[in-house]
């Protein structure tokens, strides 16, 4: 089954939280955090699309747009 990663930023360490989900699954399993200073651009994307998630109204085409860029800027990490 293809999971998507879950991204989220931890403000008071300047990080982000990365978790995977499976398609269908309400279960949330966390793999890494990674500081500001590690991944400058996924941190950036990741700010943004916190920011889109409180656009109201919610724009889902833009949200998903930022959530394809983060997922493909994590998947480069993991190809280093």
């Amino acid at each position: 089954m293809k999971s998507d990663y879950l991204f989220a930023i931890d403000s008071n360490a300047n990080e982000i939280i990365i978790s995977i989900s499976p398609k269908g699954s309400n279960k949330i399993q966390a793999i890494e955090r990674l500081s500001q200073l590690e991944n400058e651009l996924l941190f950036n994307a990741v700010d943004m699309l916190t920011k889109i998630s409180k656009l109201q109204p919610f724009d889902h085409e833009l949200h998903g747009s930022i959530d394809k860029v983060c997922q493909i800027l994590y998947r480069a990490r993991l190809k280093v």
